[in-house]
């Protein structure tokens, strides 16, 4: 159940009238909600609520994602009663030959969402050259028809997590909203990459998000906006609902968002389908195997030969989620 407060035309009209009456002439323009936990994921409870992809990389990775089988068996992925690590190999030097890549893991959510909140509990994100990790919703079956957003996502280390929005041509943001992160491409559509936010903060990603212990990210999606926030788990503003995973979140307690996207020149509806949850370990590829950015990011040699001839490198290249709460 999810008792909301964002004003549809036809809620401006009555709030309209009623300030006329009143002999206001202010129109408040208030979003808020309060939903109710559907979905408490914890430990174990990941291997029934998501899907092992064991598919080609479409971003033209060198990974090699596997079955829920293998990733067990190779303790590519396990969970104990409050913990789900999910990881990539980091054992293997690989031929220069294999036409795959390095073992690693992709999983998809079994449910698929519209309105709704999510909040993401993670302690450790995968770190290291050559690493593309991502926490993200899609339409995979209708993409890019259906869209994207892209929650958490960065390459090699880079100093702070990018939210993004992916669509077909014809959605756009306004260069002026109200966020803590730093608007990039306002255009959304995905043959230009997207439109997208840099959340600003170090402790959002990599190393730094690591050495603080992880934290909290967590988006909500409506028909009227999509918002997404990050608390470092060191922040002291962190909301109470968030913390403890409680049975229902009221967003309006939350501040100020990292990232903002209103449906002001993008109808959402038109643009987002139901979405899953995806969660990958991806290396190198279209994004952190470009040489650009991987050179820029300082990391030694090409992204190939990194990843194919330095396993030892791979250990910290791993998710480790406390829990994923879903909101209705």
């Amino acid at each position: 159940m999810t008792e909301t407060c964002e004003q549809s035309p036809m809620k401006d009209a009555f709030w309209i009238s009623f300030r006329i009456m009143a002999f206001s002439s202010t129109v408040s323009t208030a979003l808020c909600a309060t939903y109710s936990r559907s979905e408490n994921i914890v430990g174990a409870g990941f291997y029934n609520s998501f899907n092992f992809e064991a598919i080609a990389d479409p971003n033209h990775g060198r990974v090699n994602y596997v079955s829920k089988a293998t990733a067990m068996s190779q303790n590519l992925t396990f969970s104990s009663a409050n913990t789900f690590i999910l990881r990539g190999d980091w054992k293997t030097v690989l031929n220069d030959s294999s036409t795959t890549g390095r073992n690693s893991v992709r999983i998809r959510s079994n449910n698929a969402y519209t309105t709704h909140v999510s909040v993401f509990d993670i302690v450790h994100m995968p770190q290291g050259c050559g690493t593309w990790p991502a926490i993200w919703e899609t339409n995979e079956a209708n993409w890019p028809n259906g869209g994207e957003v892209d929650i958490v996502e960065g390459v090699n280390d880079q100093g702070n997590d990018q939210v993004t929005l992916h669509t077909v041509a014809g959605c756009t943001m306004p260069a002026s909203r109200t966020q803590t992160g730093t608007s990039g491409q306002l255009n959304c559509d995905t043959s230009v990459n997207g439109c997208s936010v840099n959340v600003g903060q170090a402790p959002s990603y990599g190393p730094t998000f690591n050495a603080d212990g992880g934290g909290w990210y967590a988006m909500e999606r409506t028909n009227v906006f999509i918002n997404v926030w990050f608390w470092s788990r060191k922040a002291a503003n962190v909301p109470a609902d968030v913390s403890v995973g409680g049975t229902t979140v009221n967003t309006s307690n939350w501040g100020t968002p990292v990232a903002n996207f209103p449906n002001t020149t993008c109808n959402f509806p038109q643009f987002f389908d139901a979405h899953n949850i995806i969660i990958n370990l991806n290396f190198c590829g279209d994004y952190a195997g470009q040489s650009s950015v991987y050179a820029a990011s300082g990391c030694p040699s090409t992204c190939k030969s990194y990843v194919d001839n330095n396993p030892e490198a791979f250990s910290n290249a791993y998710f480790w989620f406390n829990s994923i709460n879903i909101y209705q």
